[in-house]
């Protein structure tokens, strides 16, 4: 981060205080401490060639701002956003070339698993599913191909966690890029470059933004030759995102790491009611001393976020009385937003994973995952013991 006046800070900042400035420096002609927002498409140039913005696509005030911001918040020294998550996925596996191999979480999103199997097969791209927590099946599965192991951390929706420095010190022994999906923690309780990932991607349409509003994504990297690579792809693609989006992102942020101290707040307090409950079988939440990843959550995240899943008791038409007796949480996909919501994977985010997939992966449709919101905890307690007592 640098001052004002141009001097180098050398103690970082806390991440509430880059969230708030960094990107958001006031305006040097009009004082204003908030940036404008940047409708123009096209931008007036001094000599052909030399200016720093030229057209939208390419680069645009506002949305440098946002990727600014979100870079110095993942302790990263370049960032990109996109018009989606999936755009972000799509743009990052532009780098490849035909022939590539990618080994990839076996539990990852199920957009995620949508656009490995249903588009990049198409541009010969072979993706293999592992179980990333075992060292012997990496090494065992990595080919010459191999270019990207693709990591979320915790996985959507079973909340698997993977070792991220271990992955990062068996692919970087191979050259192989390290690309973390960091969007279930956001860069307040995990930051994955610091880990040993080369590329932190987010959906920032949840917790970055937050409020349920913008469709976006973004990629981050300390990487000058993948910098290079990205901002290339981001422009011959064009999958960006419109000014406003990037103006809604970047006021989102700045309220981040209070928005994710209390989605956090909230999901311990109902991950322990939900683990006491006689209507439950399993709670999931990285959280609670009963996860079995709980010894690395405490060493390679600075919280445990917002997101839990639990398997009801009984069968599906339990988990329908359940959604249907919920109040404050909205059956809803999506997630990271300021309210709370709860959906069932198997028939909704994850549906387009094969039904043998999600049975291996356990994604059973007494799966439910909940995205704990901003409310008053005893509210959102309350509401879930309602609807679990009526579900039975």
């Amino acid at each position: 981060m640098t001052l004002q006046n141009g001097t180098p800070k050398t103690n970082r900042p806390g991440l509430a205080t880059i969230a708030i400035h960094v990107g958001s420096e006031p305006d040097a002609h009009t004082g204003a401490v908030i940036p404008p927002l940047s409708l123009s498409t096209t931008f007036k140039q001094k000599e052909i060639g030399k200016s720093k913005f030229e057209y939208s696509r390419t680069n645009n005030p506002t949305r440098e701002s946002f990727e600014r911001c979100l870079a110095a918040l993942e302790n990263g020294k370049h960032g990109f956003a996109f018009a989606s998550g999936s755009s972000a996925t799509a743009t990052i596996l532009g780098m490849l070339s035909a022939g590539s191999h990618i080994l990839s979480i076996n539990d990852v999103y199920g957009g995620t698993y949508r656009y490995f199997t249903k588009v990049a097969s198409g541009m010969k791209i072979e993706v293999d599913f592992v179980e990333l927590s075992n060292p012997v099946d990496i090494k065992s599965k990595i080919t010459s191909q191999t270019k990207i192991i693709w990591i979320e951390s915790p996985t959507n929706p079973t909340l698997k966690l993977v070792d991220i420095r271990k992955v990062a010190q068996i692919a970087h022994e191979k050259n192989i890029i390290v690309v973390v999906d960091n969007t279930f923690m956001s860069p307040i309780f995990q930051t994955p470059i610091d880990l040993g990932a080369d590329i932190v991607v987010h959906s920032v349409t949840k917790y970055i933004n937050g409020h349920s509003d913008v469709v976006m994504g973004a990629a981050v990297t300390n990487s000058d030759e993948i910098a290079e690579r990205l901002r290339f792809l981001q422009n011959a693609i064009g999958a960006v995102p419109s000014p406003f989006d990037c103006y809604q992102a970047l006021r989102g942020m700045k309220t981040l790491k209070l928005r994710m101290k209390q989605h956090e707040t909230n999901a311990m307090a109902i991950a322990k009611v939900l683990e006491a409950s006689p209507y439950v079988e399993r709670v999931v939440y990285p959280g609670l001393p009963s996860h079995p990843n709980h010894e690395l959550a405490k060493s390679q995240m600075h919280g445990f976020g917002g997101m839990l899943s639990f398997f009801i008791k009984g069968n599906l038409q339990n988990a329908t009385k359940f959604f249907e007796n919920i109040e404050y949480f909205s059956l809803a996909e999506s997630l990271g937003g300021v309210e709370s919501l709860a959906e069932i994977p198997s028939l909704m985010t994850h549906g387009s994973v094969s039904p043998e997939d999600r049975e291996m992966l356990g994604i059973t449709d007494t799966l439910i995952r909940l995205s704990t919101g901003i409310e008053d905890t005893e509210d959102l307690v309350a509401d879930i013991q309602h609807a679990l007592k009526l579900s039975q």
